[in-house]
């Protein structure tokens, strides 16, 4: 217990008036501190002891500007409800900065040092006892973290929304608070109106509801009572001669020394504390949970669903003794290390099958998209390759790029984004890999989740970052004429980075439990998510791939599919992407791939299902010579979604000596489990449903979680034959984390059995062989008043008749009681969408194994961003509801 000085009363009933939604006034308090300051705040501590319930800790909350304790009201009131549940007590204290909501107007200017000590003066008064987790928004974020700082024996942990601790050399002030500074503006727009706490409020989303807003108003109805928020907006440190800087310089460096469990919930749509600010957070707060709400702005405690996640992380703050920063079990490094012991007693980095072959002058890498004069590809020898990877890896040393900072590589496979690639692995730094294919609204939003310092790109790249404001450092990866490197804001050239680092020594090589990698989901199943991949699970999906399909120095890799396109080093092994537009796999030909398969010799091929479908359709075009080169490649395999047995055997048709397998795996762990063509061929006489994927490859293990009626998956995960549910999975090459993901992280390891289990969305059952049969993705299994029907195994059937190209079987009604809907692709085609042709209709309601209540047609399937043999059942169900209500029926 601290303080000594206390005199507390509750506020009368009439000045923080009943009707203000969400904040009961019972919660509402004011102490008068040993200086005389007045302070208003909430409190739940007596609605905890009513319960009769002795809190564990307390939440410290510290509103920012021009906000005040209204913003935690539902922290408060769901404290309470979690302990009258049985959950940990936590009373919550938020407090009114003095100036600000109903605290006490003293006319003082109060700089940042002073409103530290004014919330030590605030807590003392309280008598406010350890163990304490702050929580700060916006500047009341650096308030509570001066008290963090100051205040180690009482400190358990820390919590933030959007806010700053540093603000950047290279970076300008955000715009809008450049506006609320200007000299006219300043006193109009923050004390003689409203307009700096409306345009705040405006922030919201959405649109906060005329109640809320008037109560967030409620404090600020007169210039007087505005006067706070004209005083906090002045005390903004602008530059280093601000007043308040050396304070904010002082919290910068103490919160990078803090060793308590720490996490950031983040609304990435602020125009005030964007991701900049985040990044510099977790820089400093290396070991905290971070989690962006991808919906959510500046006021993301309006936006977002957060107090969940508030009382997730409380319910694991120790209240004993406190851990050192960056241990326990959720710690990155020792999650790392957990990585590194599953792949293996002795860390191989992922660059040593480079390093084995650098002395040699057979070729590594070949660039199909440059030809000698006559005609002949240019090929990259591996001697040429490690020089390269070497000067360029010393290169970005000189230039600032450390271990652990991101480098987004924007630049088409080949040579180029090779060197890249293994150069920045060599000096610890973390690729940022987002397909183009996620367009630009998804690469802007996975450019801005990852904040990449560096981005390295080639023109159209650069353009696309220098328009979208995406961040990081510009490096060209092509040379440019000065006017148009000026206009792109390029601050280095890649040939000129290479050229400084000839000769230069490396710095250490980073470890197992380094981060490695960030990549992107397709963005199929909702926004892309950025997985993080160490070092560790890296180099065991190199030796699971190397087992399995028996790579070695002489197998040679053709690949169209973008994450395995630079695995051909790693493996030890030259590799070549063939000809084609990499964000769209529909362009790839069979003439290509014959090419790439000649030049290279290759007798592996890599293809996505999207890429099948061309090369099945180009096929034609294919002479001789392009046939004897095909005839050549031992193994063939299409990953990246499943495939039918039809098309993989026509694709199989066009390199007869291959054995045709499709692995089943996904951007969190790219090889599960694996089936040959004739492995689909024997399970097509099996009764089971769905599309049968082969049995676990490379160490992997596969579970399944069974779904309840109403279709959740809650069961105990077992091997059990015949069980439909979600598909859980472990391997040493499995994902660490989702990147600043947190809670997206609790969702995919809930409820899974000892050691680190992933589950996947997918939904489907083992057979009595152990093969996994995938049925759906959990989100689409229809509830029906039956109990949970996965989506796939009617859709096969459905797909057996002749005049259907494409099914897709999704539920039209409420939750438990929905019908069975099929819409179907025919192979002549439609001009528009609508009920199904009587014969046609007749047709798929015999072959289908369930009830349908209603067959439509459609001109073309939806498919998702990037896989069109992916079918978008999500945006069809919306669709058939609308069809089947009387809706508007355009296309889907």
């Amino acid at each position: 217990m601290t303080g000594s000085t206390r005199t507390e009363t509750v506020r009368p009933a009439d000045t923080v008036p009943p009707g203000l939604p969400g904040l009961d006034p019972r919660y509402s308090h004011v102490l008068t501190d040993a200086h005389g300051g007045s302070w208003h705040y909430l409190d739940n501590g007596p609605a905890l002891a009513a319960l009769g319930t002795q809190p564990v800790g307390t939440v410290l909350a510290v509103h920012g500007n021009p906000t005040w304790s209204y913003l935690w009201r539902r922290l408060v009131t769901d404290a309470v409800d979690a302990a009258a549940q049985g959950g940990p007590a936590w009373r919550v204290v938020a407090v009114d900065q003095l100036e600000m909501g109903l605290s006490q107007r003293t006319g003082e200017h109060r700089p940042l040092a002073r409103r530290v000590a004014d919330l030590g003066a605030f807590t003392d008064a309280l008598g406010l006892a350890g163990p304490v987790v702050t929580l700060g928004h916006d500047w009341g974020g650096v308030v509570s973290l001066g008290w963090a700082v100051d205040h180690p024996d009482l400190l358990a942990g820390v919590a933030l929304l959007n806010t700053a601790v540093h603000q950047p050399d290279d970076a300008p002030l955000p715009a809008p608070l450049r506006l609320a500074l200007a000299g006219p503006v300043h006193r109009l727009g923050t004390r003689t109106t409203r307009a700096f706490l409306d345009t705040t409020l405006a922030l919201a989303r959405p649109r906060l509801p005329a109640d809320v807003a008037q109560a967030y108003r409620l404090p600020y109805l007169t210039a007087d009572e505005r006067d706070g928020i004209e005083g906090f907006v002045a005390d903004i440190p602008v530059d280093d001669a601000h007043p308040s800087a050396p304070e904010l310089a002082r919290v910068a460096a103490g919160v990078a020394a803090l060793e308590v469990p720490a996490v950031l919930l983040w609304g990435p749509h602020d125009p005030i504390f964007s991701d900049r600010y985040l990044d510099d957070l977790v820089r400093r707060l290396p070991h905290a949970h971070v989690h962006r709400f991808a919906d959510a702005g500046h006021l993301v405690a309006e936006d977002a669903d957060w107090t969940p996640a508030v009382l997730r992380f409380l319910s694991g703050v120790p209240l004993g003794v406190l851990p050192a920063k960056g241990s326990g079990a959720d710690a990155p490094h020792a999650r790392g290390a957990v990585a590194a012991a599953r792949a293996g007693s002795e860390f191989v980095p992922l660059w040593a099958g480079l390093d084995a072959r650098a002395a040699e002058e057979l070729p590594a890498v070949l660039d199909m998209g440059v030809t000698d004069a006559d005609g002949t590809p240019r090929a990259v020898s591996w001697r040429a390759l490690d020089r390269q990877v070497r000067r360029v890896a010393a290169g970005l040393h000189g230039i600032g790029v450390r271990r652990g900072d991101r480098v987004s590589l924007l630049v088409e496979p080949g040579p180029t984004l090779t060197a890249l690639v293994y150069a920045c692995l060599r000096i610890g730094a973390v690729v940022v890999v987002a397909d183009a294919g996620l367009g630009v609204r998804g690469l802007t939003r996975a450019q801005r989740g990852a904040w990449p310092r560096f981005v390295v790109a080639q023109r159209k790249g650069l353009a696309a970052a220098r328009a979208l404001g995406w961040p990081g450092v510009r490096i060209s990866a092509e040379p440019l004429a000065p006017a148009v490197r000026r206009a792109l804001g390029v601050a280095h050239e890649l040939v000129d980075v290479a050229r400084a680092g000839e000769g230069r020594a490396l710095p250490p090589e980073p470890g197992p439990q380094d981060e490695a990698a960030v990549l992107f989901t397709s963005g199929s199943t909702g926004p892309a998510k950025g997985v993080v991949y160490r070092h560790a699970e890296l180099s065991a999906l190199r030796d699971a791939l190397a087992a399995h399909f028996d790579v070695g120095p002489d197998t040679g890799l053709v690949t169209g599919f973008a994450p395995f396109a630079l695995l051909g080093p790693a493996l030890g092994t030259r590799s070549v992407t063939p000809r084609m537009d990499v964000s769209s796999p529909r362009t790839l030909t069979a003439r290509a791939v014959a090419d790439a398969v000649r030049a290279s010799d290759a007798r592996i091929v890599f293809l996505s299902p999207a890429a099948i479908l061309n090369v099945v359709g180009t096929a034609d075009a294919l002479d001789g010579a392009d046939r004897a080169a095909l005839g050549r490649v031992g193994t063939f395999l299409s990953t990246g979604a499943p495939i039918s047995a039809d098309l993989l055997g026509s694709a199989a048709e066009l390199m007869p000596a291959a054995t045709a397998h499709t692995p089943y795996g996904m951007t969190e762990c790219l090889l599960v489990t694996d089936v040959t063509l004739d492995g689909i061929r024997e399970a097509a006489g099996s009764p089971d449903a769905g599309v049968c994927v082969g049995t676990p490859v490379g160490g992997a293990e596969v579970l399944v979680s069974a779904l309840d009626a109403d279709g959740a998956a809650t069961g105990e995960p077992s091997s059990a034959p015949g069980v439909l549910g979600e598909v859980l999975v472990r391997a040493g090459h499995l994902k660490e984390r989702y990147d600043r993901l947190w809670l997206t992280d609790l969702a995919a390891e809930r409820d899974t059995p000892p050691g680190r289990w992933h589950r996947t969305g997918d939904v489907g059952h083992l057979d009595d062989q152990g093969r996994l049969w995938i049925e759906g993705r959990l989100a689409h299994v229809l509830r029906t008043a039956d109990g949970p029907l996965a989506p796939v195994g009617p859709e096969q059937h459905v797909e057996r008749v002749p005049a259907v190209r494409r099914a897709a079987v999704v539920g039209v009604g409420p939750a438990g009681v929905q019908q069975p809907v099929a819409v179907v692709e025919t192979v002549t085609g439609v001009r528009r969408p609508g009920p199904a042709p009587e014969g046609l209709a007749a047709e798929v309601r015999a072959a289908s194994p369930v009830r349908l209540a209603a067959v439509l047609v459609v001109p073309r399937m939806p498919t998702d961003v990037r896989h069109n043999s992916k079918i978008d059942r999500g945006r069809l169900a919306a669709w058939a509801d609308r069809a089947l209500t009387g809706g508007r029926l355009g296309a889907p």
